[in-house]
């Protein structure tokens, strides 16, 4: 009875262990956030649940009419593997669009996208 008990806890610590390794990207907080209104930002900044790989992380910005206004290619913070962040032109008054990628340095890959309002 241990020796099965045993085996099972050890088949747990695996299975967490496994998953810990093998997790995905995932936002945490979102700047601005979603659906949320605002004064025109400077930059979206992203912030995810694991470390990201630079060179294969995206974030782009698109305003209503699908027309791309990210100022420059996005970046990982070179203090925080963990945040993506792109700059912005003066946006105007209207509807934007994040479209992110978040590629994990586990290679996992996760995307997604969401709006916010300049007001």
């Amino acid at each position: 009875m241990k020796r099965s008990a045993s085996l099972s806890l050890i088949g747990l610590a695996l299975l967490a262990f496994t998953q810990a390794a093998w997790s995905h990207a995932k936002p945490t907080q979102r700047t601005p956030a979603a659906d949320a209104v605002v004064a025109a930002p400077s930059e979206v900044s992203i912030a995810f649940s694991e470390t990201l790989e630079p060179a294969l992380s995206s974030i782009t910005v698109d305003a209503a009419d699908g027309r791309a206004v990210s100022a420059a290619p996005a970046a990982v913070d070179a203090r925080d593997g963990k945040r993506l962040r792109v700059k912005l032109p003066a946006l105007v008054p209207g509807r934007y669009t994040v479209k992110w990628v978040a590629v994990a340095v586990d290679g996992h890959r996760t995307e997604g996208h969401y709006a916010f309002t300049v007001k």
